[in-house]
């Protein structure tokens, strides 16, 4: 009978080293397509799913375009605002148009235009909040970001950064209310939320 040949403990390291090698590299894999799988699973199919449940109990069918209480809001995008809560409004109350700052830009004035021409709002309001995400960057530190990272120019396009909430308000204010296409007769309001306390806060 031929007996197998020893093995040196360099070989049999080397063995071991490979095996574990090759362990990590499975796992990682395993890993890598759980989380896409998990990924896409979280939100995606979750929300369909949701819709299903939110579309077999409420019927929305009886509500008029036009806002019931002929109000438009202009609003961050923050994703922990919720509008309706701090100004006690429901679905089908006002507009609420938002983007990262709660920036008049315009395509916010063609919306304006458009609540209170076609919609019949009859009240505006503008609201930035504290420890707003756009306090912390320049545009110009972006751009270059951008550049460095894409290769293309970001040309003509604009971020709307800014450094103080209170200025910030009274400019987007300003812009609504020397829009030609707005009526003076409608009143425009500048706000602070305040997310540490709740408090929205006049600016004037």
């Amino acid at each position: 009978m031929n007996s197998k040949p020893k093995r040196s403990l360099k070989d049999i390291l080397k063995e071991a080293e490979e095996e574990r090698l090759l362990q990590i590299r499975k796992t990682t894999r395993r890993r890598t397509k759980k989380k896409k799988k998990i990924g896409k699973e979280s939100m995606y199919a979750k929300c369909l799913e949701e819709n299903k449940r939110y579309r077999g109990v409420l019927d929305r069918s009886r509500l008029l375009m036009p806002p019931s209480k002929k109000l438009a809001v202009v609003v961050c995008m923050d994703a922990g605002l919720t509008v309706e809560d701090f100004l006690g409004l429901k679905t089908g109350d006002a507009h609420i148009i938002k983007n990262a700052g709660g920036i008049v830009t315009e395509d916010v004035l063609r919306s304006l235009i458009i609540s209170y021409k076609l919609l019949g709002t009859k009240e505006f309001f503008v609201i930035n909040h504290t420890g707003c995400g756009m306090l912390t960057f320049e545009d110009e530190n972006l751009r270059k970001k951008l550049k460095k990272d894409t290769g293309h120019d970001t040309g003509v396009l604009q971020f709307y950064s800014f450094k103080n909430l209170r200025r910030n308000v009274r400019k987007q204010v300003k812009k609504i209310k020397e829009c030609p296409f707005i009526p003076s007769s409608i009143p425009v309001y500048g706000f602070i939320y305040q997310v540490e306390t709740g408090r929205l806060k006049e600016v004037k």
